[in-house]
């Protein structure tokens, strides 16, 4: 399996939002549930209309089978509230085209994941891009970078594991070898 990274560039992250928006919104959902909850992609696949109706998302993750409860952002709930419109409770929000209410595979996820990464000069990007992004966001956007209330929400061993996780290790080996002069 192939190393991804989160997308740290903000504004590219608005550009991929703006890019999905405009041309799939079922895509659109996905990633935004994604760079919003940390979520990963087999439990977002797995979500229904009827689980987003409500202030948070709640889930029993599929990989630990420990229960995960995240709030829904007012800007992600405004545009779930469109999306569902309509939409029987029982409706997978990431439904496949093929069958009748059946969600996206795991693989057609990554194939759209590929597909941003190709639209927009992103090599290492696949379906855990959208989780570590979540990560790396939370991390920068705490104002104490509370890198110990991440570790817990992802569940991870100890801190220094998330922060490699999340590609802060990087950031700092990069900056660090920018500095050195040989």
């Amino acid at each position: 399996m192939k190393f991804v990274q989160p997308v740290r560039d903000q504004e590219v992250l608005e550009d991929i939002k703006d890019f999905l928006r405009a041309t799939n919104m079922r895509n659109y959902i996905m990633f935004s549930i994604g760079i919003n909850t940390g979520f990963r992609i087999s439990d977002i696949l797995r979500l229904r209309v009827r689980d987003v109706m409500g202030s948070h998302i709640s889930i029993v993750e599929k990989k630990t089978g420990k229960k995960k409860r995240a709030l829904i952002q007012p800007d992600l709930k405004r545009e779930l509230n469109d999306y569902i419109a309509g939409k029987a409770p029982n409706e997978y929000l990431i439904k496949s085209r093929e069958g009748w209410n059946r969600p996206i595979s795991r693989s057609m996820a990554y194939k759209i994941m590929r597909s941003i990464g190709d639209e927009f000069c992103l090599s290492e990007i696949g379906c855990h891009t959208l989780r570590k992004t979540f990560g790396y966001i939370f991390y920068y956007e705490t104002t104490d970078k509370d890198i110990g209330m991440l570790m817990n929400y992802f569940n991870h061993s100890s801190e220094k594991v998330t922060l490699r996780y999340i590609g802060v290790e990087q950031d700092s080996m990069d900056a660090a070898l920018k500095r050195h002069r040989a």
